[in-house]
């Protein structure tokens, strides 16, 4: 049996009792307000963090654009030759490409992600091919990206225009294969398109060297800021050489600076509009010659 507790040693044992209770509360108390210090220090890094990004994304000048598309676009030519130009410098305006009078210069306007742009290609791919092969008209791809939204967050839009970039950039001569086996490749809208990978394969099986450099432009999104910004400017800007004329919606094909009204899979209706529009050039005889309308 223990021994009863003295009046005095029941007060000290109540005072000790008492001591460690608000030392325990002291405790809870330190750890409740670093806690609560800690939240808002961290919470004010995550603010800082974002306001520093946004700032960053606001002020990061823009890139420059690829080589041979000073205009935005790359013009191709004769025997699918591209027309050599200069980089639009960062924060440089682009270069329109020179209105001509003897030639036919047509000029396309293009979403890699559009089914309507798949089925323009398709449809008028022979008539392109052979008034750029006989030298009676160029061909001038823009490619821009309107449709990111339909490609479940990965971009393909922007991203397969700036690997049109690249590839203007470093194999240009090889640019129109590269195009075609783009649409010849679409991937279904609201998927995710192809990967950086599989569109740097598409360049390689068209014959065009990836180890110069435009697998690693490609890889990266290189010129996805380019991409962004043609694609604004497109859209909200009047095109050169034409009355008004936006690219809000693609493809839009220019033949000339008058707008092509028709339908994209009309390749007779096309055909019609180019030889129109040919027949009202002053100089040069072959430009107004274009491909008898296909049958069906």
């Amino acid at each position: 049996m223990s021994e009863k507790l003295t009046k005095n040693e029941r007060r000290a044992q109540a005072r000790e009792q008492a001591r460690k209770m608000r030392e325990q509360r002291r405790r809870k108390e330190r750890v409740r307000k670093g806690l609560t210090i800690g939240g808002i220090i961290v919470g004010a890094v995550a603010i800082v963090a974002i306001v520093a990004v946004v700032i960053v994304n606001s002020i990061r000048p823009a890139g420059p654009g690829p080589e041979n598309m000073a205009s935005n676009g790359i013009v191709i030519g004769q025997d699918f030759v591209a027309e050599r130009t200069a980089a639009t410098p960062p924060e440089g305006e682009p270069t329109p490409t020179e209105p001509r009078d003897d030639i036919i210069q047509i000029e396309i306007y293009q979403d890699y992600m559009c089914p309507v742009c798949k089925t323009f290609d398709e449809t008028n791919r022979a008539t392109l091919e052979q008034l750029m092969s006989t030298g009676a008209a160029t061909v001038e791809i823009h490619p821009i990206s309107i449709l990111d939204r339909m490609s479940l967050g990965t971009k393909y839009s922007t991203r397969s225009a700036s690997a049109a970039g690249c590839v203007a950039e470093f194999a240009p001569d090889q640019f129109w294969d590269f195009n075609n086996a783009m649409y010849d490749n679409q991937p279904a809208e609201s998927t995710a398109g192809l990967s950086n990978d599989e569109i740097v394969g598409i360049a390689e099986g068209v014959g065009i060297d990836v180890s110069g450099g435009v697998a690693d432009c490609i890889r990266e999104t290189r010129f996805g800021s380019w991409a962004e910004d043609a694609t604004v400017r497109a859209g909200t800007q009047p095109l050169p050489g034409t009355d008004g004329v936006v690219a809000d919606r693609t493809p839009t094909v220019i033949v000339n600076g008058q707008q092509y009204p028709g339908s994209p899979g009309d390749a007779a209706g096309f055909q019609a509009f180019v030889t129109a529009t040919a027949g009202q050039l002053s100089g040069g005889t072959g430009a107004t010659e274009t491909p008898a309308p296909s049958e069906g």
